[in-house]
């Protein structure tokens, strides 16, 4: 394996401009200002991850017309300080045996609403709702869906090269045998070729063998996998803080006519997805072309799942390829289509790839063959 190249990391002009950005869009849809705690928004914006996420508060406080602040515990100030992001930030810190709500409350209109992180603990909203009763809040899924959806391009490296790797990993594993093997030692190895081409995090590891295959988030488990199985694979994780995800089916020796017509129905479907991205077409329309191709060859009842979701600093987030989803395709965007039919106690097969939206279409950042691939 040659040596990676590692991307420049973001700096602080990085991270401060994404921050003058969300206070725009938040007040652009009638919020007071952006409440983030920690998790995936707080190293987005900030890049601050702290060592342990516990019950002590952490909250970045964006508003107009304000410096950024963020509240920290007294112990924890170092470790935010030494944060990129932080630099541009005015740091607020409280002790333990003080009241955080009372500290975080006097950066807060006592009536404003606020956009607050999906990962906020209840505790601690309810706490600012105490000591700011006339204030309210919503999830910024809801309230500011489109809040790192838009990659620049230094997210669009990573993403790629993230992309790349997974397409190593998949390359690698096909040539290993499958027959006679535990789908969990399958798993293990894909888990392990992640981190060898360059994942520091594994999210997940799918090896749904036969019947297994007609589960979409089967566990992988002490099934030994036989000749004549399917095998659907869905691995990814973080590679430079940004996620990959790719699903393939492979044969166990060679497949029945069943088998290769259920394979190439999923093939047509995520191509005629893949086919449809571009500026301007909403996210439902991606979903219902993929869903079509599936209904019309007779398997609409076995697609159980959405075409696809956002990918970035997290595996899922926002936008979510489904119906009902109206956002419009802008280009930055990226997302998996991972169309799927799935016969319950027989097998199931799954294409996922990760696809950006350039100014007029889409491109895959996951790029090995869609044909069914035979293994041992």
């Amino acid at each position: 394996m040659t040596s990676l190249v590692h991307p420049t990391p973001f700096t602080g002009d990085d991270y401060a401009a994404r921050m003058v950005r969300v206070v725009h869009d938040a007040v652009a849809v009638g919020l007071d200002g952006v409440l983030v705690t920690p998790g995936p928004d707080l190293v987005w914006l900030a890049g601050y991850r702290p060592t342990a996420i516990t019950e002590r508060l952490t909250i970045l406080v964006l508003c107009p017309d304000r410096q950024p602040a963020m509240v920290v515990p007294a112990l924890e100030r170092p470790d935010a300080e030494s944060a990129e992001g932080t630099a541009a930030v005015s740091l607020v810190e409280w002790a333990d045996g003080t009241d955080p709500y009372q500290v975080a409350g006097a950066l807060l209109d006592p009536a404003g609403r606020y956009g607050i992180s999906d990962s906020a603990w209840a505790m601690h909203l309810l706490g600012l709702q105490r000591q700011l009763p006339r204030s309210s809040y919503v999830a910024l899924t809801d309230g500011m869906p489109m809040l790192r959806a838009v990659k620049d391009a230094a997210e669009l490296a990573r993403l790629t090269a993230a992309g790349a790797a997974a397409d190593s990993v998949y390359e690698q594993i096909v040539q290993a045998s499958f027959a006679g093997r535990r789908e969990r030692e399958v798993a293990a190895e894909l888990a392990g070729l992640l981190r060898r081409f360059g994942h520091e995090q594994v999210d997940f590891t799918v090896v749904g063998s036969g019947p297994n295959g007609a589960n979409p988030h089967h566990e992988a488990g002490d099934r030994v996998i036989e000749r004549g199985d399917t095998v659907v694979l869905d691995f990814g994780g973080l590679m430079f803080g940004y996620g990959s995800d790719t699903s393939r089916t492979v044969a166990v020796g060679e497949p029945t006519p069943h088998v290769r017509e259920v394979h190439e129905i999923v093939r047509r479907a995520q191509q005629a997805a893949v086919d449809q991205v571009r500026p301007g077409v909403s996210c439902q329309q991606i979903d219902r072309v993929a869903r079509s191709v599936i209904s019309d060859a007779g398997y609409g009842d076995k697609f159980i799942h959405r075409t696809g979701h956002g990918i970035g600093v997290t595996t899922h987030e926002p936008p979510y390829i489904v119906e009902g989803e109206e956002q419009l395709l802008v280009p930055g965007m990226c997302f998996s289509i991972e169309p799927g039919i799935y016969l319950a106690g027989r097998f199931g097969v799954r294409i996922e790839d990760i696809v950006t939206v350039t100014d007029d279409g889409g491109r895959r950042l996951n790029n090995t063959s869609h044909d069914l691939r035979v293994v041992d």
